[in-house]
């Protein structure tokens, strides 16, 4: 979500919209933005091996060349719907079959214009935004359920099914990351796991490797490379209101959007008054950011003084419907409630 200089507002998806930050040719363009769940550094925010994947849908809509000049004629001549369904996933017929984060293709690349290097190297861009960033509890609980679907069954998750999952997820660095990562999230198992721990474990681990993680180095360098703007963390940790999944599920992938644009007010008989105090925080909080850069300051009354996050002092803020001064906690609560999850 970006905050213009001109008094309108732009909602994009949140790893574009934090690319344009990081882009030298946005300086000027707007002053503030907002990251929910998703950066420039998540692993899935670009695209790797564009050429791969171009012959790979080449191949699909009929356009394969041996002249890779040729083949891009032809696919500047198809059909875009063709295109586009040549990229299509039917991620119900991979649900336990690879990492979901290996489906997810079609994405920007480093052209050396637009992006002209690596996201992590482009920081110094950015130091002129005030920055507000953070993820949802359990972001990562949707495509966990795609890589271990027994998370969300009855019949129980296994030890190899953790294992071959980080496997997965840690490939390019070896066997032994797979051994390193699984004791720091099993520490917490015990003897004789619940269970439905060793569900939730999955969903923490997917969730930190896709945004938890990626977010707090995002807020790290921006911090780091801030130019007077100020910088925001949060942890959106609503209990989800999806239907269906188990009891330990917290708040899921986008679930914070429906407060943000007060859903509660405009259907208020589907939802309880909690939520519609939730709503009004996230409201007041989001819209004095866009104002003034300060969640905290503008026209709309906050319940908790949100800290700043810099280079050397770290809060997060937890956002939920009982907002107290205990809802302001550090780094090392969000990120060790297992043992050290960062440095996994």
């Amino acid at each position: 979500m970006l905050s213009p200089i001109r008094p309108h507002a732009v909602t994009r998806l949140s790893s574009c919209c934090h690319l344009q930050m990081l882009s030298p040719y946005s300086k000027g363009l707007f002053r503030r933005a907002i990251s929910q769940c998703g950066v420039a550094l998540s692993p899935w925010a670009l695209q790797r091996s564009p050429m791969s994947l171009t012959k790979k849908i080449a191949r699909k809509v009929g356009c394969w060349r041996s002249d890779e000049d040729e083949m891009i004629s032809c696919l500047k001549m198809s059909d875009p719907v063709g295109l586009t369904m040549a990229g299509k996933i039917d991620i119900l017929l991979m649900l336990g079959k690879g990492v979901v984060m290996d489906l997810l293709e079609l994405a920007p690349v480093v052209d050396g214009d637009f992006i002209p290097d690596d996201p992590s190297r482009l920081f110094h861009n950015a130091g002129q935004f005030d920055y507000m960033a953070g993820v949802n509890s359990m972001d990562g609980h949707i495509f966990a359920g795609v890589d271990v679907p027994s998370i969300n069954q009855k019949n129980a998750t296994t030890v190899e099914q953790v294992k071959g999952f980080l496997a997965g997820l840690t490939k390019e660095k070896g066997s032994a990351a797979v051994d390193s990562s699984f004791g720091v999230y099993s520490a917490h198992w015990g003897s004789v796991p619940d269970p439905a721990v060793v569900k939730k474990t999955v969903a923490d681990i997917e969730t930190d490797f896709l945004f938890l993680v990626p977010t707090q180095l995002a807020l790290q360098l921006h911090a780091n490379n801030t130019s007077g703007a100020r910088t925001f963390s949060y942890l959106f940790n609503m209990k989800t209101r999806i239907p269906g999944f188990p009891r330990w599920v917290e708040a899921e992938h986008a679930e914070d959007l429906q407060y943000l644009f007060g859903k509660p007010f405009s259907t208020p008989l589907v939802y309880f008054p909690r939520h519609r105090d939730l709503a009004g925080y996230m409201i007041a909080y989001w819209t004095n950011f866009a104002r003034t850069g300060n969640p905290n300051s503008g026209e709309s009354r906050v319940p908790v003084v949100w800290p700043e996050f810099t280079k050397y002092h770290r809060p997060y803020l937890t956002i939920n419907n009982k907002m107290a001064k205990s809802s302001v906690r550090c780094l090392n609560q969000l990120v060790m409630p297992y043992g050290n999850r960062l440095n996994r």
